[in-house]
């Protein structure tokens, strides 16, 4: 569980529904299923028609890695891929072709699986690559997704609202009927408003941090299996790792001048 992503949508969500509460509203007030119709729909269809189905799809199912993070334990990635470097110094690469069953990430089995069929390193490298590039470019597609759902939802919302103003035109005999309709129009824009900037555009950008780093994950894979292939001691196979995990460095702190 990201806990930062649902503490930021509790806070986001709980203060407007608080500030709407403390100015006198009430909740009923922006509960609107057909304005939440109208601009989810539109939202969904015009994002239907600018990219392809499967991609829409795949998005989709990468919504739960907003709140959820797929990824394991990075240190525990590093763990196994330098008990496989002890392991082939001393036994050699082929030994390794009993640990293929046992490894679970797609991207480290196929390397793999290169390297003990004898694949050259020069070569496993540029056919990994080659994979990593196709990779990168179908997956930058899905946060493109939200980020035009984002760019979508509140025009969808000004339409729902001109819908709503529409309506109520037809009933200025009635100025209570007026009032009360040009506050449910403007509900849509709101619902456009809210899920462009509380849903769609933040999703896109923690997919991004998410996709990145399986990027990284997966650099850090092949970096491994190449050092194993070209016989690097375990010890620096494991510093190599490291680095792809290491942090940022901390500001340096001033310094007084020496005397």
């Amino acid at each position: 569980m990201d806990k930062s992503s649902l503490a930021g949508v509790l806070i986001a969500v709980g203060g407007i529904l608080a500030g709407l509460l403390l100015e006198g509203g009430k909740l009923a007030q922006i509960v609107q299923p057909t304005a939440a119709m109208i601009v989810f729909g539109g939202t969904i269809g015009a994002v239907m028609l600018q990219f392809p189905l499967p991609v829409v799809l795949a998005s989709f199912k990468r919504m739960g890695h907003v709140f959820f993070d797929p990824q394991g334990d990075p240190q525990e990635l590093v763990k196994v891929i330098v008990e496989f470097a002890h392991k082939a110094r001393k036994e050699g690469i082929v030994s390794l072709d009993r640990e293929l069953d046992k490894v679970t990430e797609p991207f480290l089995r196929k390397s793999l699986m290169l390297a003990v069929d004898g694949t050259e390193p020069q070569e496993l490298r540029k056919m990994m690559e080659l994979e990593l590039d196709n990779q990168a470019e179908h997956e930058e597609r899905i946060p493109q997704v939200f980020e035009a759902a984002g760019g979508f939802s509140p025009t969808v919302g000004i339409i729902g609202a001109v819908l709503g103003l529409i309506q109520v035109m037809q009933h200025l005999d009635n100025i209570d009927e007026v009032g009360r309709g040009i506050a449910v129009a403007f509900v849509a824009t709101i619902y456009g408003v809210g899920a462009a900037n509380l849903l769609f555009l933040p999703s896109a950008g923690k997919l991004k941090i998410r996709i990145r780093t399986e990027q990284q994950m997966r650099e850090m894979i092949l970096e491994g299996v190449i050092s194993i292939l070209e016989g690097l001691n375990p010890r620096m196979v494991e510093t190599k790792l490291q680095g792809f995990l290491a942090e940022a460095p901390a500001p340096a702190e001033s310094r007084e001048p020496s005397p």
